[in-house]
């Protein structure tokens, strides 16, 4: 298999598991948003709690260069080990949420 191929469906099953797995409420729809052409995945939550408003992005995964870029994560899991879990190469990820300069001290890829 293609590796952007697998790489989108490893990214795809975490996020649909997450939601499947995370309690919401009835008042705030989790929206996957699979962008298969260009190679983003976002989990956004979208609605209201009480008389506030929710929005706001859960979860962002990009594949850029053969690599998985974990651009955002909201939650409590360690998604970039959830990747390697998944038979990720930890050379093909790269934790997009710290500045390139930091990226260097990570297990991580740097870019």
């Amino acid at each position: 298999m293609d590796k952007i191929v697998q790489y989108r469906e490893i990214i795809k099953r975490l996020i649909t598991d997450y939601v499947n797995e995370a309690s919401t409420r009835d008042d705030v729809e989790r929206q996957m948003i699979f962008d298969t052409e260009h190679h983003h995945y976002q989990l956004v939550n979208v609605g209201w709690r009480n008389r506030h408003r929710v929005y706001g992005c859960v979860l962002h995964f990009d594949i850029k260069n053969d690599k998985i870029w974990l651009q955002y994560n909201g939650t409590e899991i360690d998604f970039a080990e959830e990747l390697i879990k998944q038979g990720v190469p930890k050379e093909d990820v790269v934790l997009g949420f710290h500045s390139p300069f930091m990226r260097q001290f990570t297990e991580y890829a740097v870019g």
